[in-house]
């Protein structure tokens, strides 16, 4: 029927404001794509007292959730805010950590001193393990956290909250790294409906002091899917590649700074995770000849070789390799001497 034709029903004026009605209840009370302002979201923050780590992880159907929700400092603590997100929280609420306020300290005074904290949503935890979560009483449905010790799930638009109870099960049942525990809370949450809109994003953040590139910074894991049809498994893919990465780093820092012996487990787990990736098995070489595994070393050189023949003449005049110069595995392997 056109607007004309309606015009002139002669009900037409009040079937019009009845349309006009539910149309706008209709936008009212569903979650769609134009409420750009929402971060709706189910992430979880947490912490490994075995290693120090401090994390976060978080999926939407939000465009890039990685850059607004993640927040984590070494030594600290970390955060997620999300909802009609204040992206404040993230960094004041570090700073409070240090300050010394513990988590349900700082949710207060983070609704105290905000503007809508009735539409806010974040989650806590501290180098030391305490945790809080706060979802204000206005998110959209359904919307709640859980926190324990050591960690703090919670999320908004979601299909209930049997979301935040998986991620909550298993973050405390899974075993390995505090990255696995995170996406495999993540994943939990997904298999039990995640966010109610779909998916697009996710992001995982684990920190740990002296944990990124050359030990200049505590970016041990920082991995984002911005716009993705399946995040959860491009996520996953990226964090296999990011451990490996993580456990590199750490060993080429031991290496550099001459601790070989603390060099040598982080570069066999870097080179059990990337099996295929030839310049891990280079540098696993370079570090199994600095703790005297010469036969090893050599194994190493030639899987390197064998997936890169280019190494080889890298290889041939590296000092970290000197110790294999002049045996003639190692010279017919590189096809090059020393001038």
């Amino acid at each position: 029927m056109s607007h004309s034709t309606l015009r002139y029903c002669r009900y037409g004026g009040v079937l019009l404001l009845v349309m006009i009605g539910v149309l706008a209840a209709v936008v009212a009370s569903a979650p769609s794509a134009a409420r750009e302002g929402i971060v709706a979201t189910f992430s979880i923050v947490g912490h490994d007292p075995a290693t120090g780590e401090l994390g976060v992880a978080v999926a939407s159907r939000f465009f890039t959730v990685g850059n607004v929700v993640p927040w984590a400092k070494a030594d600290v603590g970390a955060v997620a805010t999300q909802a009609y997100a204040n992206t404040t929280f993230g960094w004041r609420a570090l700073d409070l950590l240090e300050e010394g306020l513990n988590p349900e300290e700082i949710r207060e005074v983070l609704i105290r001193n905000d503007d809508d904290p009735a539409r806010r949503q974040f989650g806590i935890v501290a180098a030391d393990g305490k945790s809080a979560t706060y979802t204000g009483e206005n998110c959209l449905a359904w919307a709640g956290g859980r926190a324990g010790p050591h960690y703090a799930a919670q999320g908004n638009i979601l299909a209930g909250e049997a979301v935040v109870v998986a991620m909550e099960k298993a973050f405390l049942e899974t075993t390995g790294t505090l990255a696995d525990r995170l996406y495999a809370a993540l994943l939990a949450g997904e298999a039990n409906g995640g966010d109610a809109r779909g998916k697009q994003s996710a992001a995982l953040l684990v920190v740990k002091e002296g944990a990124g590139y050359g030990g200049y910074t505590d970016r041990a894991v920082d991995i984002r899917v911005d716009d993705h049809p399946e995040p959860f498994k491009e996520l996953g893919r990226l964090l296999k590649i990011a451990q490996m990465n993580y456990a590199w780093n750490e060993a080429w820092t031991h290496f550099s700074e001459g601790r070989y012996a603390e060099a040598e487990a982080p570069m066999e787990r870097a080179a059990e995770l990337a099996p295929d990736y030839a310049e891990v098995h280079y540098d696993l070489a370079c570090i199994r000849l600095a703790v005297k595994r010469r036969a090893e070393a050599m194994t190493a050189l030639q899987r390197a070789i064998a997936l890169n023949p280019k190494l080889a003449t890298q290889a041939a005049v590296d000092d970290d390799l000197e110790g294999l110069r002049g045996d003639p595995e190692f010279e017919k392997l590189t096809g090059h001497t020393k001038e």
